[in-house]
């Protein structure tokens, strides 16, 4: 087994905000006076550029917000808001608040400091080679199903799992489409003419898993960390795919496997770059706090090195559905359906907690519908969720305006709204875990790892397959937005009449008396 390298693994694991000792790699700008940097100052900046973009008059209010962590909702808000009524002021706003950040955030190296936009033109260094593993298993395809509640859904059982889904308004009809649309394609499914980059291949949320039964040809990228390694190769054994990762000598010379986006990002675009095949590049590493922006950054900055070597190259990025998104006009028709729906007693309970709470609990979702510039009509879900935090609303920003953007210039870009999942990195907020827990009290549903891993790698393989697919830089679509708000697996987010902010804490509290009672009933 391949040694990994400590300094690396460490460095990539600190929960703390980079010294100016120590900061290497990819950081948050640092002024001479400041201790350490201020993640909020380059975050109200970056949402000023993109605002301003867009005329909107929050880019000034932003600069001056005294209360970031509390109110930052409202100037994402103001952009999908104003992105919605300028379909070119959409695209302008995310390529605008992109160069703006590219030229913000630094590259560490050797107590040398450079913008990232110069040190991925200026780094060209090759320092990896190919590890390579083939899997051993089946030969033949794995057929493609949903693991759910203990078993695997295929079939007639699974087109009746998604029609379920859709009529209680889980998933967005465009979602259910594709997914009933993948099912019937299982050519599609057969990869061995494909080579796909995970930059973050181990995650929990990820399709290695899937992908390794679809004979892929899967560039894993990872830390050099021995527990990570073992995992992705046990996997790839298991399958009939092909693993090709990184390779490079540690501090005593020694062959290690992995690499690290933060501090080697350059190297990484330079080595996918040597590559013959036509990749498909898929950004899905997450790390907690600061570090989320700028793996971020890291990922989007590899993304568009290897995108302006190799054209041909497709892009991929999953997201969450508790972020605030253009929706279309049909979903504000069910909420309003929903609404009416509902007992007299609910209604009771909720707008007397609004009003004694000062508006603070079950703030009703904004219904109003806005028209673009190009004559389609478009309402907005805000499911964003304070506790997540700025960085993580930032980094998943900073992933949509990439992709915005890409697709904007001719690049196909798969781009869908994945579940609330029940990984690790969830559910070890008690909060967050809670609310997943009782989430059902509000008709929403978070899934099990294996049920999204399924469902989005399906997703994928539909967008890089189907003409008619929003991922399809051929198809005109009615606003840039739509690349979005496509083919969403929101759990049911989209669909609740109130500000799901607003609506966790009772989540929450249900969540716990039912592990409680989970807990007493095994006793």
């Amino acid at each position: 087994m391949f040694k990994t390298k400590p300094s690396i693994l460490k460095s990539a694991t600190s929960k703390s905000i980079p010294s100016k000792q120590n900061r290497q790699g990819i950081q948050f700008p640092q002024s001479p006076e400041q201790s350490k940097p201020s993640t909020s100052a380059l975050a109200k900046q970056i949402l000023h550029r993109a605002l301003q973009a867009l005329s909107a008059p929050e880019s000034i209010d932003v600069m001056v917000e005294r209360k970031w962590r509390k109110h930052y909702p409202r100037y994402f808000h103001a952009m999908v808001r104003h992105s919605i009524q300028s379909a070119q002021g959409a695209v302008d706003a995310a390529e605008q608040a992109l160069a703006f950040a590219e030229q913000e955030f630094v590259v560490c190296r050797d107590q040398q400091t450079h913008s990232l936009a110069e040190e991925m033109q200026s780094n060209q260094a090759l320092i990896f080679d190919k590890y390579i593993i083939k899997g051993q298993d089946n030969p033949q395809l794995a057929p493609w199903g949903i693991p759910y509640h203990g078993e695997l859904l295929t079939g007639q059982a699974l087109l009746d799992q998604i029609w379920t889904w859709e009529t209680q308004g889980i998933i967005d009809v465009t979602h259910a489409n594709a997914l009933r649309e993948a099912a019937q394609h299982p050519e599609w499914f057969d990869l061995s003419d494909r080579t796909v980059v995970l930059f973050g291949a181990a995650s929990e949320a990820g399709p290695l898993t899937w992908l390794s039964k679809w004979k892929a040809n899967i560039v894993a990228i990872d830390l050099p960390n021995e527990k990570i390694w073992q995992k992705i190769q046990s996997i790839i054994e298991a399958g009939n795919a092909t693993l090709i990762a990184p390779m490079q000598p540690d501090a005593k010379g020694e062959k290690v496997l992995g690499a690290d986006l933060l501090t080697q990002n350059a190297e990484i675009a330079n080595w996918l770059n040597s590559f013959k095949a036509k990749l498909d590049l898929a950004g899905i590493a997450y790390l907690d706090g600061e570090k989320h922006v700028r793996v971020s950054m890291a990922m989007i900055s590899i993304m568009k090195k290897v995108s302006q070597i190799k054209a041909d190259s497709s892009i991929m990025f999953m997201l969450t559905p508790t972020d605030i998104y253009a929706i279309p006009k049909r979903v504000v028709e069910v909420i309003r359906t929903r609404k009416q729906a509902r007992k007299a007693f609910n209604k009771t309970v909720s707008g007397l907690s609004y009003r004694l709470s000062q508006r603070h609990f079950f703030e009703p979702n904004d219904e109003t519908v806005y028209q673009a510039d190009t004559g389609a009509e478009y309402a907005i879900a805000d499911c964003m969720v304070i506790e997540q935090g700025p960085n993580y609303a930032l980094a998943k920003r900073l992933q949509q305006w990439y992709a915005l953007s890409a697709r904007a210039q001719g690049k196909h870009v798969s781009i869908n709204i994945a579940p609330s999942t029940t990984t690790q990195s969830v559910v070890k907020n008690p909060l967050l875990k809670a609310a997943f827990e009782g989430a059902g009290l509000f008709d929403v549903e978070a899934f099990a790892p294996e049920t999204t891993n399924a469902i989005m790698a399906a997703l994928w393989i539909y967008d890089l397959n189907a003409p008619q697919s929003p991922s399809n830089p051929e198809n005109q679509l009615a606003h840039p937005l739509q690349l979005l708000m496509e083919n969403a697996n929101h759990g049911g987010l989209w669909n609740v009449p109130y500000l799901a902010r607003t609506a966790l804490p009772f989540a929450a509290v249900y969540g716990f008396g039912k592990g409680l009672r989970s807990k007493y009933v095994k006793k």
